[in-house]
Formats: structure tokens, sequence, C-alpha cells
């Protein structure tokens, strides 16, 4: 319990109400009755003396993770024992939605410690642990599980060395890719089942230093806290290699490093030569090389916070300690390699994040904004880093892929590489452009821009040179074009259309999300036309980038890819993109052409003024006949009563509005073009095509021979715009 005294410990009061199981209060030392109070739960705050405390479960990311795993779903879900709490799966993205809410996450199978294994293309069932040997097969279908303990033995209050099999408290378990139907659970022997636990067998011997000595009572001598936490001498990873069929990796937590190559018929003890007791946290092997092995081992129980990472390159025959460049006190946990760039490691430390551009030979912070707190665990997962932590939840680095490419040196103009893309209908603060993010909602997670994400690299520019990005199709055809020039001719109204993303061009790393659309659609100024002026979503397929400025220029491709939940064929996509496509370049034509005529109209009222009855008395006539003209035909088109919002309820919508309409209700997050549609567009286009004819007598014959009039009468011209 959380206890209070006030009278110097004579008596106490009760100032629980949160999680339990607590283990660090701080008390504001400028306003007592605000506290922070640290448990099994994470964090609460008071800001009444305990009276009341804020909620754990949904204002703030302080839960505690222990191991990762990810499903390859759309979005994929990760998976992890939760300290104190139920094991969660939560979706990485929040599909349809702005952020990452509690609507996202559920249980999943095991407890607070476990460790969850499935087929990660069809994670149905899922098999979860907890300390002392329990197991459970989840089938998330059903909501619905089965206790599979191999040995179903109440251990509690037993001396480890009494146990049948000694137990982790994070007991490893894993799928087994090359084996059918195959899962293995980590005692102090490696267990294995190919029915779903129905059975068990011993695929190993003891793979422990199996010191009877250590393998009492845990917590003595007052109190017993033997629930497994304590157990020792027992295998705390296991680790099946992802491309040599039959190799399986183990440490233990009292330091020993066991390998096989043949599914456990024979196993060789690959310890590292003098690595002394200590626990082995986490073993990778390399996705590039079978024989490449990592480990990180801690010994911050023995008081020793030396990190210590070690990899071999011969099966475990000789190691090599890689720590150089981490610092004392950053004890690590967890390295990773990455899957496509070989060489490239992930290290998760006490105290945060490093990096290593060479194998393990040097290492770097690689903090960027993760809050300082222990790293429990890494995944590199569908060009992902997947980070889980101990007090500050899941965190995810998105876009690998410029990791991935990085060259510390780069000076010049680079556009790098984007990760291909799935079209998709979720929202994300890290759309646009790198200085557009302004940090997170506090109540949720951020979810992965929606876009093709567009990394590249500058040198310093001067303020009046700009960059150009064209985004072009297989094809060659033009979809896009973007600036860091601002449109100073663009202008800012109650529903009109928005101004063109722009590029930033700071010197160095710059980010840009092209949010592969189309070009914004012209509008009216001044004038509210209900609907979005966006342009379509471009369909899967290949496309180019070039990036240039002055003579320098840098091109790659992108990728997008359909969304694997849409049923939808390329026939259909190209049905939808082409009737879009019309549609749009049919729209902004009609608002060119009602914002020139406007602008004549306006230039004709200005020159009527000028006019005489006398003297110019038919030119004046003819100019009120246009004038009269241009505005029957503008206000067949257009309601400029409408000026915001509630007025499109209250002034009847005119062509263009209704046009818009037709053209927002085609576009769908799964493209489709339904007979409706089509009927309607026929039935507009039919009524354009005779308003169009009008506009083309308007602006090709009528206004030049007025023009012409009024220039032999020595009054001027009137301007035609040529857009």
């Amino acid at each position: 319990p959380a206890l209070r005294s006030i009278d110097g410990g004579n008596t106490w009061e009760d100032i629980s109400g949160t999680h339990g199981d607590y283990h660090d209060l701080w008390i504001n030392p400028y306003n007592s009755k605000n506290m922070a109070i640290a448990d099994d739960g994470g964090v609460a705050v008071t800001f009444n003396r305990g009276k009341s405390w804020s909620l754990q479960s949904n204002n703030m990311p302080t839960a505690q993770f222990y191991r990762i795993n990810a499903d390859n779903k759309f979005p994929y879900r990760i998976y992890a024992g939760q300290q104190d709490n139920t094991s969660v799966r939560i979706e990485s993205m929040a599909n349809g939605g702005w952020a990452i809410t509690d609507r996202n996450w559920t249980y999943s199978a095991g407890g607070e410690s476990a460790f969850l294994a499935f087929d990660p293309n069809n994670p149905k069932i899922v098999l979860g642990g907890s300390y002392l040997g329990t197991i459970e097969a989840l089938n998330n279908e059903a909501a619905a599980s089965t206790n599979i303990m191999a040995a179903p033995i109440q251990y509690l209050a037993r001396n480890t060395y009494d146990m049948k099999y000694r137990f982790n408290w994070n007991a490893p378990i894993i799928w087994a890719k090359h084996e059918p139907n195959t899962y293995y659970h980590g005692a102090q022997v490696l267990l294995r089942t190919r029915d779903l636990g129905q059975t068990w067998e011993e695929a190993s011997p003891d793979l422990t230093r199996n010191e009877k000595e250590k393998q009492g009572k845990g917590g003595g001598p007052y109190t017993n806290e033997a629930v497994g936490a304590e157990n020792y001498g027992t295998l705390s990873y296991v680790l099946e290699s992802p491309n040599d069929k039959g190799a399986i990796w183990t440490g233990s937590d009292d330091g020993f490093v066991y390998l096989t190559r043949d599914f456990g018929k024979t196993w060789k003890n690959v310890t590292p030569t003098g690595l002394t007791e200590c626990l082995i946290n986490a073993i990778e092997v390399s996705p590039h090389d079978p024989a490449t092995a990592y480990i990180a081992t801690t010994r911050y129980k023995f008081n020793d916070f030396t990190p210590g990472l070690y990899k071999t390159t011969d099966y475990g025959k000789t190691w090599v300690n890689i720590s150089k460049g981490i610092p004392t006190g950053a004890y690590t946990r967890v390295v990773r390699e990455d899957d496509v760039r070989k060489g490239l490691l992930y290290a998760g430390t006490e105290t945060g994040m490093y990096i290593s551009w060479n194998g393990g030979i040097s290492w770097q912070l690689f903090q960027l904004n993760l809050p300082v707190t222990p790293i429990t665990d890494l995944k590199v997962h569908q060009g992902d880093l997947i980070v889980s932590t101990m007090g500050r939840a899941f965190w995810i680095l998105d876009d690998l892929n410029v990791i991935r490419q990085h060259i510390p040196t780069e000076q010049s103009l680079k556009l790098y590489q984007p990760e291909p893309t799935i079209t998709g209908n979720w929202g994300s603060q890290l759309n646009g452009s790198s200085s557009d993010f302004k940090g997170s909602d506090l109540f949720s997670g951020v979810n992965p821009a929606n876009g093709v994400v567009l990394y590249y690299n500058l040198p310093k520019l001067p303020d009046s040179v700009h960059v150009t990005m064209d985004i072009l199709d297989a094809a060659g055809n033009l979809v896009n074009t973007f600036t860091s020039k601002r449109d100073a001719a663009h202008k800012s109204y109650d529903g009109g259309p928005p101004a063109a993303p722009q590029l930033n061009k700071m010197k160095g790393l710059n980010r840009f999300v092209w949010n592969m659309r189309y070009p914004i659609m012209a509008g009216v100024p001044d004038v509210y036309i209900e609907g979005s002026y966006r342009g379509h979503k471009a369909s899967p397929g290949l496309y180019s980038v070039i990036m240039k400025y002055d003579k320098a220029e840098s091109k790659t491709s992108c990728t997008i890819l359909p969304n694997p939940l849409y049923d939808v064929t390329p026939e259909l996509y190209a049905e939808y993109h082409n009737m879009m496509s019309g549609m749009e370049a049919t729209l902004t034509d009609m608002h060119k052409k009602i914002n020139s005529i406007y602008s004549l109209k306006s230039q004709l009222n200005s020159v009527l003024t000028e006019l005489s009855d006398v003297k110019h008395g038919a030119l004046k006539k003819a100019c009120n006949d246009l004038v009269r003209k241009m505005t029957i035909w503008d206000e067949e088109m257009v309601q400029r009563k409408s000026k915001v919002y509630d007025d499109v309820d209250n002034f009847e919508n005119k062509f263009t509005a209704n046009f818009l309409f037709l053209i927002n209700q085609t576009e769908s997050d799964i493209p489709r073009v339904n007979k409706p549609n089509k009927d309607r567009l026929q039935e507009l286009t039919q009524q354009w095509n005779g308003l169009r004819i009008r506009a083309l007598e308007i602006l090709e014959k009528d206004v030049p021979q007025i023009s012409k009039q009024l220039w032999d009468a020595g009054v001027g011209a009137v301007h035609i715009s040529k857009e």
C-alpha cells in the first residue's frame, strides 16, 4: 500500500487509490497537494493530496512492456506482456481514424510477464505465458483459451530446486517458422509441442549452469516471495534462426548460450569465452548471414552497469565485444540488426537507444524524440522499428528506409527512395512537411503518415532559389507538382480551396508527405461552395519523383500499393481514375472561365463610367448588354450570395456547386464508379456543353469585338486573361 503519516509515524492513513504495488512517490516541493505516484500499473497524478488520482489506463502512456511480437496483418498488431496487467494486442495504426486510442487495443494470451507466440500470417491462435510455467492458447475469434501447461504443478512457495521445470519470470515462447504447428517454451530445458499443448516433449538437456545453491526460495530471509520472479537457472531467451532451418539459439539468466542446428538433437555450448555470470537478455541472428549472431547481456543484479553486447560470425565459435560507444550505466537489454541494410544495428539500453552503422564497431546515441527510459525489447518489422519500454509504453519509428540509405557525409541534393506506400483512409498528424508536426495529443498515439513519405537532403540555398518536385505516373504524365516558393496569388476564404502544400528548403534533411492526390481544383474567390477541392488519390502503381533547383536534379521512384482490405481490381481503379480526372479538369475549367468572365465584367463596369451617353451612346449600350449577358451566365454558374457555411442552406446552389458535389460523391475511400454517378455526370455534362458554348462566345467573340470598339473609340481595351 501507499501510506501517509503526519505525526512522525505514530499513526498512518492509506492514500492508495490507483493500481497498487507502489514503488515511488514524488511530492511537488512547491505544492504538496500535487503528487505523482509510481506503481506496477504506471503513474498517477493528484492535485488534491491524494483524494483523487488521474486514470492510469487512458491518459498517460506509462505501461511497462516486456517483449515484442507482431503479426503481418494490415495494419499489423503488436503483442506484449504488460506489467501487472493483461497482455496486450494493439494496432500499429488506427485504420479509418485520426489517432491510436483504447479502441485499437485489446487483451491477448497469458499474463503480465508473457512472451506471445503465433503464426504471424494467421494469428488466430496466440500462445501466451506467465510466471511458474503457466501457458495458454487463446483463440481470438472465440475469445476463449485453453490451459496447456507442460507440467501442471503448483509451484508457489517451493524451492526452485524442487521444481520439475524452472521457468523465468519472462519464460520465452516462440512459434517455429521451419516446423509445422510447432511451438517452444523455455524452462531450464527447451520444451516443444506440435499439437498446441496436448503433448510436450523435452527438446534439450538442461541449458543453464544449474547451480543448486542458487535455486532456493526468493526474497529471504524475512519474506518468501516464491511466485517465480526470482527463479534462477532458467532460459531467458530462445530464438529460431530466420534463414537457417533447424538452428535454434538459447540464452539463460545465468550466462550460458547454446546452439542446435538439427532441431534439438544435439546442442553445443557457444557461450563467449570469459563471459561471467550474467543475464542473456536477448539474442539476434543476422537476417543476412545465419552464422552471424548477437547477444545482449546485463549484470546490473551484480551492481555492474557495463554494457555487454557480443557478436559472432562463426556460429558462436568466437565472439567479440561490440559495446564501444555505449557509456557505462546504459547497460544493454537488446540488440537487433536491420533486415535490409547489413551491419545496421539498433541497441536498447537502460537509458535509451543507440545505433551502429558498421556492425557494432562503434555506436552513437539514437534517441531522437524518444523519452529517456529503459528499452526492454526491439523488433524490426515491415520497415518500422518497434520499441517497448519500461514505463513509457510502445513507440514506433517509421520510415527506416531513410536510416537504411543514410550517408553521414551527404551534403548535396539527394532525394531518398521512399518505402512502398499502401493506399488507405486514415488521418495523421505526420502528414505534410517536416515543419508541420507540432506534437502529439497527450491522450492518444500518433498514426503513421498517410501518403508517400519523401525525404530529401539539401545544401544551404539562397532565399531566391527554390526547389520543385514533380511526380509523374508510369506513362510519364504529370500527376502533381510542388514547390518551396509561396503562392502569393493564393487567396484564402471560407468555402474555397486550400493552398497547395509547400516544400521545406532547410539545409540538411527535409521531409514531405505527398498525400497521393492529384492537384487541388480551382475555386471562385469569396464564394462559399460546400465541398472538397482536393484532387483524387492516385491509383496503385509505380511513380517517378523528380526534384530540382537551378541545374541540380535528383530522381527516385515510389510505389503505391493496393490496400489489402479493399476489393478493387486494376480495372476498377482505372475506371475511377478516368472519371475523376475528367471531372476535376472540367471543374477547374469551369471556375477559370467564371473567374475570367467576372474579371472582364469588372473591367467593363469600370470602362462604363468613362463613356458618355452622348458621345458613346451605341458603344455604351453594347457594353451594358454584354455585362448583362455575363451576369446571367455567371448567376447560372455560381451562387455569389454564399459567403459562409450557413448561406448554402439559404441560397440555392448553382451549377458548379452541383458539379463539385458529384465529384465529392464519386470520390471514395474504396474507389468505385456507380451507375447513378455516371448518369448524373451525363446530365451535368449536357448542361455544361450549353453553358460552355455561351462562355466561349463571351470570351472568344463578344469580348474581342467590344474591346476593338473601345480601342477604336480611344477609350482603351479590356484585358483578356490567357488562362
